[in-house]
């Protein structure tokens, strides 16, 4: 199948060589242009400009965005519906506020283009992992994708199948869903980062914890000096507590065991603020993430070992290299990387 990717960064440019390796054929545009050179040389169409990559493609047209949420994002997308036709169709991979969703897809309905969300979880990790992805947009235009959204998804893998499931759509165990209507498969994702934040803190104060058993505070008798290494590394073995985020962690403990090479500056992408609003919209209780989005805000004035933690794991799924000199201290709502 052939699709159109604009925005060659850590996971766009991953996304098309997942893709050219499934079978697909890309047509790439940055506005950068070393990106989408280095990706003609695997085997993809480079062009020049959003003009030329529309007119690279054959009817219907599809073509993937993958820029980081707002500005870039919001005049990429009008210019593209500006540029097609009737029954092509518009892909936002990115983290998109998901109201912002539902306005475009009314509006690109009005010439007839379809607008499909696409909440993608994997990282700088997709390209071998696959990616997770929730999907938003009307039905006959995600059904005509499905050979793209299979292709970027992670397949069934060694993950022991879920009993009661063999009657029931198949996407969600190969790693990609059909949320539902414009709007729906970013908020899902949303919700996903939201609790990514909650998750983060947990093992971020759990560390902390462990690392500051050793204080001068404490009777001497109740000090111990643990091996937060090797913790990490057991808690992989057969605990309950197990999952990805710990294998980063216990993989950025191992090569540098005082995280001294992470500043305790936690960025939020925008995605904590907006599940936490939700919250609010709906008078739903949201004390853990809601704690955990102010702890990122901490983070900027305190610098704990627990932070470090968080730090770190962004590193680990992301490649987010974060100090206080590169962050812009209050993202507006719909804004936020194209990234986790």
């Amino acid at each position: 199948m052939q699709i159109g990717v604009i925005g060659l960064g850590r996971m766009g440019g991953n996304i098309v060589r997942r893709l050219m390796k499934a079978g697909h054929h890309c047509v790439v545009f940055d506005a950068n242009a070393a990106p989408r050179d280095a990706l003609a040389k695997d085997g993809a169409t480079a062009a020049g400009s959003l003009e030329a990559l529309v007119k690279a493609l054959a009817k219907p047209r599809a073509v993937w965005v993958m820029l980081p949420a707002g500005e870039i994002t919001e005049e990429t997308v009008a210019s593209l519906g500006s540029l097609m036709e009737a029954g092509d169709i518009i892909i936002d991979g990115g983290n998109s506020f998901y109201k912002d969703d539902i306005r475009r897809a009314r509006t690109l309905a009005e010439r007839r283009l379809h607008y499909v969300d696409c909440g993608t979880s994997g990282g700088i990790w997709g390209i071998e992992r696959g990616y997770c992805m929730m999907i938003g947009g009307p039905k006959d235009a995600v059904g005509y994708l499905d050979p793209i959204f299979s292709a970027l998804a992670p397949g069934l893998g060694d993950i022991p199948r879920t009993a009661g499931r063999d009657n029931r759509d198949s996407r969600a165990e190969r790693g990609y869903i059909h949320a539902g209507p414009s709007g729906a498969g970013h908020f899902v994702k949303m919700i996903h980062n939201g609790i990514e934040y909650g998750l983060m803190q947990a093992y971020a104060e759990g560390f902390d914890i462990l690392r500051n058993k050793n204080s001068k505070d404490l009777p001497e008798d109740e000090r111990f000096t643990l091996n937060m290494p090797d913790i990490a590394e057991v808690w992989r073995r057969g605990s309950v507590v197990a999952s990805w985020l710990l294998d980063l962690s216990a993989a950025a403990l191992a090569k540098d065991p005082q995280l001294e090479q992470f500043s305790g500056y936690v960025q939020d992408s925008g995605e904590g603020r907006w599940t936490v609003e939700a919250a609010i919209e709906e008078a739903v209780p949201a004390d853990v993430l809601s704690t955990a989005l102010y702890a990122r805000f901490r983070s900027r004035q305190v610098h704990s070992f627990g932070e470090k933690m968080l730090s770190a794991m962004r590193f680990g799924f992301g490649g987010h290299v974060e100090g206080q000199e590169a962050i812009d201290p209050a993202p507006k709502s719909a804004t936020g990387p194209a990234t986790e």
